[in-house]
Order: C-alpha cells, then sequence, then structure tokens
C-alpha cells in the first residue's frame, strides 16, 4: 500500500511536470512531429474532432463518448485490478496471521515477513501491485487529454453544459464531483480488506489531490474524471457488488442469530 501511494504521487507529479512543458503552447496538427505528438495527443485531438462532426459539433459529447470508449479498451486491465482487489481482500485471514506470528519489529523478524507474504502471494497467483497498472496506463491518457484539449482551439474554445472546455468550470462543480466520485470508486475497491492507516490515508488524500488539481486545469479534464469514475464505479459494483452483498448478508444473518 505504501508502494501504491507513493507511485500515485509520483505520477501526479509527473503530470504537473509535463502539463507545464513547452509545447503546450503549439497548435497540435497532422504536421507535428515526435513521438508524444504523433501517437497520443494528435490520435486523442483527431478522435475528439471527428466524434464531435458524428454528434452534431458539441466537443463536450465528443469526450464523454471518447472517454467510454478509452475505458473500454483498458476494461481487462481494471477488471484484473479489481480481481486482484478481492484476491487480496480473501487472503486477509492468512495475513494477519502472518503478522501475528511475526509480530516483533527486528529486521531478521520483518524480513521473514516480507518472505512469508510474498511466498503467500506467489501461492495464491496474486499481485499486490497490480492494481498500480492502470493508474500507470491512466496518466499519459491523461496528459495527452490536457494537451489535445488544450493544442487545438476548436475543442478549447466550444463550450459545454455551464462551461468552457478549455477553461475552468466556473462555479467548481465538475472538480468537486470529479472528488466524490474519486473517493467512491476507492471506497468500493477498498470495501471488504482490512483497513489500515496506509489504506484510510490513500481515500481521502486521492480525491483532494484530485480537486485541488481539477481547480486549476480545464473543465474538460474534470468531465474526462467524471465520466471515467462513474464508469469505474459501474464496474467495480458489476464485479465485486454480489460479493459484497453475500457478505453483508452474512454478517447481518450472525447478529441475527
Amino acid at each position: 500500500m505504501k508502494k501504491r501511494i507513493l507511485l500515485s504521487f509520483g505520477l501526479l507529479s509527473v503530470f504537473l511536470f509535463l502539463t507545464g512543458c513547452s509545447e503546450i503552447k503549439k497548435p497540435i496538427t497532422a504536421e507535428s512531429t515526435g513521438f508524444w505528438n504523433e501517437y497520443i495527443v494528435y490520435p486523442l485531438s483527431w478522435l475528439i474532432k471527428e466524434g464531435a462532426y458524428l454528434l452534431g459539433g458539441s466537443f463536450g459529447l465528443s469526450l464523454i463518448v471518447v472517454t467510454i470508449l478509452i475505458r473500454l479498451a483498458i476494461l481487462p486491465l481494471m477488471i484484473k485490478q479489481t480481481r486482484s482487489s478481492k484476491a487480496m481482500q480473501a487472503l486477509q485471514p492468512e495475513m494477519k496471521a502472518l503478522r501475528e506470528k511475526y509480530s516483533s519489529k527486528d529486521q531478521k523478524t520483518q524480513q521473514k515477513l516480507q518472505q512469508e507474504t510474498m511466498a503467500l502471494f506467489q501461492k495464491h497467483g496474486v499481485n499486490p501491485m497490480a492494481g498500480c497498472f492502470p493508474l500507470i496506463v491512466q496518466m499519459p491518457i491523461l496528459i495527452g487529454f490536457y494537451h489535445a484539449i488544450s493544442r487545438t482551439r476548436e475543442i478549447a474554445q466550444d463550450s459545454f453544459l455551464w462551461f468552457d472546455l478549455g477553461e475552468k468550470d466556473p462555479y467548481y462543480i465538475l472538480p468537486i464531483v470529479a472528488g466524490i466520485t474519486t473517493f467512491i470508486q476507492q471506497k468500493l475497491m477498498m470495501a471488504g480488506q482490512e483497513q489500515n492507516p496506509q489504506m484510510a490515508m490513500m481515500l481521502w488524500m486521492m480525491p483532494i489531490m484530485i480537486v485541488v488539481f481539477a481547480f486549476n486545469f480545464p473543465a474538460a479534464l474534470s468531465l474526462y474524471w467524471v465520466v471515467g469514475n462513474i464508469f469505474m464505479i459501474v464496474q467495480t459494483y458489476f464485479i465485486k457488488g454480489p460479493d459484497l452483498k453475500a457478505q453483508a448478508t452474512g454478517k447481518a444473518g450472525g447478529a441475527k442469530k
């Protein structure tokens, strides 16, 4: 969990760094050169523009559709993340037993605890870092969206609902919704797992960071984040929902007895 927290902060720091790079003021066109422009930014810009053409000129609707298409494309990774979370949840009793067995804080005991924990993961085919892969994949996409929006005049100057896509949300509604949906999505992912201080910090810190960033970036990015989060919430509910309901029913039944 500590590694996931450090990775999340690291990727968000990279996001801030890359969004401020010098190319952000250069329009993106089919003639733009460089791997980043040719294979990430321009394809996203082209996809959003083509989507708007098919949707009656609405770049906002096009962003929603493109976001859903991207989420569908990385759906196998997200499902793997959710299943990894379920597998980690199932191993919690055994992991707790190991922590109690090797409760001493000396270096030798802690090394033994790590070895036994990794052996447990290998035995059950669980990768504790699998939950980080979707975040790694999504970060270039998020940065690419920022560049595509900012460097494509037609997108940046278009308006959708109450906001301009290339400007900050004037009422801060989308950033707040982005934070709330991030919290709900993480809460569902962590549901049923043994809680610890690191998990509690991650649960609150990520939504807060998303809100802070969303306050300072184009509203179109918040729109992308909100739609993506809603997609994830629905997906997580369908994958983990039956197990969580069964667990809740079991607890209720036990209490009743």
